[in-house]
């Protein structure tokens, strides 16, 4: 190889990085014929005592899903029974294995991720990724994920592409330029097979800027007279399409049959020998057009077929006439055995076809079928998109968009799907159905893309064209668009709540015998309409429905998100964590990765005011893992719940500028509500009661939007302290309208506490001994803290010292138990002006772990073995056995036995 000394020194640190146990990815990138592959053998010859995984990107692979991956992974398919039950099922159902429902994506990434660092355990891994600019997408975001992953396993990850795409963005990377002039002089000279000219060498040179595959293609098919001459050279052109014209002008050189096999192997993305002479065979070509593509160094047919390089590929189907290709696919579809590869077969008769083929179409259809089964959403569209192409009757045309339109949707192409749903409603037989159909998913589309406030109408609109043709899906829409309205709070459009409430009432009649979601759309709708007292009852046996069910269907497991949250709405701590448990352990159970970000974040904000901040953190944590796995990124409820009641406010106020900006701008209102309930607990506990009272009193006018009730106890408590009792009733009265309804213990002891700020003497001391006595039997104990220091602050004031520093002192080593520090410094200063002096909190041994070491050392405490916490973290089993180590160090311990009591 001339030259890349620099580029070999790079690829020598990976390797020797995975020699000394730390595994690594490298993103190898430059123009086409710049050396790439040439690097990507280097490292395979330099790491000879490894076990070489080779795959690589095909074009015409590229809509068939895991199709790299499984090239990758098959030398190691015996060691896909050491992965955990999800990841092993997920993989063989990617791998076409086994049969079941569609896995998720990042569900079979991190099987990937399992499989390759149980090969490694046996002997080191280089896995080498070439054309990754041609990877079909699930393969490439599967590998994506290993990369960025990859930490204490013995594991090279190596690709090389064209061009960094958004899937390998941010891996490291190497970017191979073209050869500097003296390497180039030297390279092109080795290959020459005459002396040139200076001034015609260095022509070449200049015109091929320094592209190693151009300057050895050039001379072939030039003569040294030609050559030495410089007649023959092409014009200056763009490298790539230089190299292309070189590989064409040979092309022309050939005979016909010659031409016309390299046109059957470029058809071909299989590579098989056996099945490229079959579809020859129903050709014509000879055997001895073999012998010429080889002799020429241009095709190699045994044991696969391979190409000299992929421009090659390219080049011979560019320069086919579209009629050469319809009668290659043809042969090629004739050659290929309708049980062993249907799907391959179906897409060769897709581009042999000239004019729509309702039998071509069909057999398309069920190709998208079982790609879709294999969690191939974006083949199953591809299958789609061409069977749409070839429907001739019009509303079969329209029905097939549709589903092509839905498939894209559940790809993540959303723009595409948009598009699809244009063919389905143009054409002239669009049938109310469809249409509707049509309607309901550009509706979800918007929802999904920005939860924001545009969705609520569109979800509205669709329900109501549902009810003529389908009633239990405008029943379930209904429920979808009063949760979007939910989300869009105040910046809602057209509406909101209260307009989807009483369309829904007056829509379909609810089932005889309903579902848990039948009860929730009722309880709901009645609730915004009627009032929260009338709705309340309604709601509690929603709630109820949902946990008595034993097993609950797909379509009613939906909604356990959003019943968890109405849970919350309605003061029943007990049902939210029943509800959210098990949503939780269903997302993991099923790989619905794609869930869990909007889970945890949920989880982390609530468990901060169960005054477990320790465990929000670790929750926050695992969150950090599941945005980088799946890249759906939410508001940070709990990142936002900690800093506040940390009294962290440089924290809270930066959380609040990046990302809550962002959700406003896209009308999701909910995120103003919680943020403001939030910066009132963060100023009340700061003791700024100003402060708090600014940045509640939206909540004063918006007090039906979920959290706002919350709120409205931080308006409560700020008024009071400034002096404004008128207001602080009439926010109690908004308050006691909920409380009342719901008649929880949370519900009664913010009830009582509330009112006992807004009275005097023996009333308000046996209203704080309540809501203590009542907050005690919930699960939300910063409130039962919080009761404790407002009732030893009120003791203080009214003189009674000894009496004050028995519930200061309480509050203060709750807090302090927490971690609130905010208002464990507000109760250590009340404890002071008693007289008496309190501990501050001392740095314990714990804090020294980062917060992966802590989650990992957690979990490992509660027994859960390293691959069940990969497998929870979306890691590998050597990547927390590296980071169990470390905690082990840090903490002095020996075994998970002695982990368990120093985590206690």
């Amino acid at each position: 190889m001339v030259g890349r000394e620099g580029e070999r020194e790079v690829l020598d640190r990976v390797l020797d990085g995975v020699r000394g146990g730390r595994g690594g990815a490298l993103v190898v990138h430059g123009e086409a014929g710049v050396g790439k592959t040439a690097l990507l053998e280097y490292a395979a010859e330099a790491a000879r005592e490894f076990r070489i995984a080779p795959t690589s990107g095909v074009e015409a692979e590229m809509e068939l899903p895991f199709a790299a991956v499984q090239q990758l992974c098959s030398p190691f398919s015996e060691l896909m029974e050491h992965l955990p039950p999800p990841q092993h099922d997920a993989l063989g159902v990617a791998f076409g294995l086994s049969t079941g429902p569609a896995p998720n994506p990042f569900l079979v990434g991190l099987a990937v991720l399992g499989l390759l660092a149980e090969a490694a355990e046996e002997q080191p891994l280089v896995c080498v990724v070439d054309d990754a600019q041609w990877l079909d997408s699930a393969s490439a975001r599967a590998l994506a994920f290993v990369a960025r992953r990859l930490l204490a396993e013995k594991i090279a990850l190596v690709f090389a592409t064209r061009e960094l795409g958004d899937a390998l963005a941010g891996l490291p990377e190497l970017h191979v330029e073209p050869l500097g002039r003296r390497d180039a002089r030297a390279l092109l000279e080795s290959v020459l097979p005459a002396p040139l000219d200076e001034r015609v060498l260095e022509r070449i040179v200049a015109e091929t800027h320094g592209n190693p595959l151009a300057m050895l293609e050039l001379p072939r098919g030039l003569s040294p007279t030609q050559l030495a001459g410089g007649f023959g050279l092409p014009q200056a052109v763009p490298v790539s399409a230089s190299i292309e014209e070189t590989f064409m002008r040979r092309l022309a050189a050939l005979p016909l049959q010659a031409r016309r096999l390299l046109l059957v192997a470029a058809a071909d993305p299989v590579g098989d020998p056996a099945l490229v002479w079959r579809a020859a065979e129903r050709l014509g070509i000879p055997e001895a057009a073999a012998h010429t593509v080889e002799s020429e160094e241009l095709l190699v047919l045994s044991p696969r077929v391979v190409f000299r390089h992929p421009l090659v590929r390219s080049a011979v189907y560019g320069a086919a006439g579209l009629d050469e290709r319809r009668e290659v696919h043809r042969a090629l579809a004739e050659a290929t055995d309708p049980e062993i590869d249907p799907d391959r077969r179906a897409w060769h008769r897709a581009h042999a076809a000239a004019t729509p083929d309702e039998e071509v179409a069909a057999e398309l259809e069920r190709s998208a079928a079982r790609a879709q089964a294999r969690g191939g959403f974006a083949a199953a569209a591809a299958f789609l998109e061409r069977a749409v192409a070839l429907t001739p009757e019009p509303s079969r045309r329209a029905q097939r968009a549709l589903a092509a339109a839905q498939t894209k949707f559940q790809a993540g192409a959303l723009d595409d799907a948009l598009g699809f749903l244009e063919t389905a409603e143009s054409g002239t037989a669009v049938d109310d159905r469809v249409r509707a159909h049509v309607n309901l998913l550009r509706a979800q589309i918007a929802f999904v893309s920005r939860r924001g406030s545009d969705a609520t109408p569109l979800l509205l609109a669709a329900a109501r064209e549902l009810e003529a043709v389908d009633p239990s899906l405008a029943r379930a829409t209904y429920l979808e668009a009063l949760s979007a309205a939910t989300f869009a709070g105040r910046l809602a459009h057209g509406g909101g709540a209260v307009k989807v409430s009483e369309a829904a009432l007056a829509g379909p009649p609810m089932p005889q015998a309903p579902g848990p979601s039948d009860l929730l759309l009722r309880g709901l709708a009645v609730q915004f309409t009627e009032g929260y007292a009338r709705g309340a009852p309604l709601l509690k046996e929603a709630l109820s429905a949902f946990q008595c069910e034993a097993v609950l269907s797909p379509k009613e497991a939906h909604w356990l998100w959003f019943a968890s949250w109405i849970a919350l709405y309605t003061w029943d701590d007990a049902s939210w964590t029943v509800l959210s448990t098990r949503q939780l352990e269903l997302v993991r159970q099923t790989g619905a990765l794609s869930a869990l970000p909007f889970v945890l974040t949920n989880r982390s904000c609530v468990y901060a005011f169960m005054g477990e901040l320790r465990t929000a953190a670790l929750l926050e944590e695992e969150l950090r893992a599941a945005t980088e796995a799946t890249g759906i990124a939410t508001v940070p409820y709990g990142r936002l719940a900690l800093a506040a009641l940390r009294g962290r406010e440089d924290e809270f106020s930066e959380l609040i500028r990046t990302t809550v900006g962002e959700a406003e701008a896209r009308g999701e209102g909910l995120a103003l509500t919680v943020t403001e309930f939030l910066s009132g607990t963060l100023y009340n506990g700061l003791g700024r009661y100003d402060d708090a009272l600014a940045a509640v009193a939206p909540a004063e006018r918006f007090y039906t939007e979920g959290p706002a009730v919350w709120t409205l106890t931080e308006v409560i408590e700020a008024a009071v302290r400034l002096g404004q009792p008128e207001r602080a009733r009439h926010a109690f009265e908004r308050v006691q309208e909920t409380t009342r309804a719901a008649g929880t213990d949370w519900a009664v002891g913010i009830e009582a506490r509330s009112l006992a700020l807004l009275s005097e003497g023996d009333d308000a001391e046996e209203l704080y001994k309540e809501a203590i006595a009542r907050l005690r039997r919930t699960s939300i104990r910063v409130q039962l803290a919080r009761t404790h220091l407002l009732y030893g602050e009120w003791l203080r004031r009214e003189r009674r010292r000894l009496d004050a520093r028995e519930q200061l002192r309480t509050a203060h080593q709750l807090f302090r138990d927490f971690g609130v520090e905010a208002f464990a410094e507000r109760a250590r200063l009340e404890l002071q002006a008693t007289g008496e002096r309190a501990r501050k909190r001392t740095v314990d041994t714990l804090d020294q772990l980062t917060p992966q070491e802590t989650q990992i050392a957690r979990l490992a405490a509660e027994g859960h073995t390293n691959r069940e916490i990969a497998a929870r973290l979306f890691i590998s089993a050597s990547t927390v056995e590296y980071h169990l180590r470390k905690a082990f160090r840090k903490l002095d311990v020996k075994s998970r036995t002695q982990l368990e009591g120093r985590l206690s």
